[in-house]
């Protein structure tokens, strides 16, 4: 691994600028409308589901620099200490997707946090199905994306451990983009590159914004079918980040039971297509482990 000074991980764990942000990615025909960092919230998801169900607009950003109740797919925290990671969630209104096609929201994030990291830092990042990015065999982020109760909202939050240390990380598997060996740790440019990349994913996928505050003559709206993700080229874009696809995996379900087989595919809907020793099956939810 490469050393890393203590100055560069303080210099990396400094306070993010909102306005720096803002006017970074705030332009006109594109997605994001708002961006707000807080020093410290229990959950940037559920604070924005709170807004979403009060009629906050797609494309509004809460970045937090440290979570006391941050959560992870079924039920599982995520903690971090505080400037270590990014840790963030972007509102979406995908109502001109269909609703089976909207599984696609974590994956797309997926392909966006893992194309931006690899573009900044050079690491071989890759994506597990349905929700992890992977670098070197650890954990570096996780992917949560939820429904708004009574509206068509959903919010998608991501944990991001950038200059965890190896006694600060809360599991064995984890990992961060210190102990990986990144050269650039400044949390600023990887949350302006992640976004960015988010954009220009989700505006192909989902069709343009139908907020008459987002029109532009720049902007060029979409030709296909909004939520197609091959129209998009979303589904080749994960298949080329996915590191499941190809392998021997155990399915571990909701409900309870596993299924093992092997990763063939992503469907029309970002379900995941085993091969078991029974036949076909189709993944919708649950926890993949990469067998040997």
């Amino acid at each position: 691994m490469r050393e890393v000074s203590s100055e560069a991980v303080a210099g990396a764990r400094a306070p993010l600028d909102a306005a720096a942000l803002a006017r970074a990615l705030i332009r006109p025909g594109g997605l994001w409308r708002t961006v707000t960092v807080t020093e410290s919230t229990g959950s940037t998801n559920a604070d924005l589901l709170a807004q979403a169900a009060d009629g906050a607009p797609e494309g509004t950003v809460l970045v937090t620099e440290t979570q006391t109740a941050g959560r992870g797919r079924m039920g599982r925290t995520w903690l971090s200490p505080p400037g270590a990671a990014l840790m963030f969630s972007v509102l979406l209104r995908p109502t001109a997707v269909p609703p089976a096609r909207r599984g696609w929201l974590p994956l797309l994030a997926g392909v966006a946090i893992a194309s931006a990291l690899r573009d900044v830092t050079g690491l071989d990042v890759g994506l597990k199905w349905p929700n992890d990015v992977l670098t070197g065999g650890g954990k570096l982020a996780g992917i949560l994306a939820e429904q708004s109760a009574g509206t068509e909202a959903i919010v998608a939050g991501a944990g991001l451990n950038v200059s965890t240390r190896r006694d600060e990380l809360p599991v064995e598997t984890a990992t961060s983009l210190l102990l990986a060996g990144a050269p650039d740790l400044r949390r600023d440019r990887l949350l302006g590159a992640v976004l960015a990349e988010f954009e220009r994913l989700y505006q192909a996928w989902a069709g343009p914004p139908s907020s008459s505050q987002h029109s532009s003559s720049q902007h060029r709206p979409s030709q296909h079918s909004p939520g197609d993700p091959d129209a998009a080229g979303l589904r080749d874009r994960y298949r080329a980040c996915c590191v499941t696809l190809g392998r021997q995996v155990r399915a571990e379900l909701p409900g309870g039971g596993a299924l093992t087989g092997t990763a063939l595919d992503v469907d029309e809907t970002g379900s995941l297509q085993l091969r078991t020793p029974d036949g076909p099956r189709t993944i919708s939810a649950g926890d993949i482990v990469h067998l040997r």
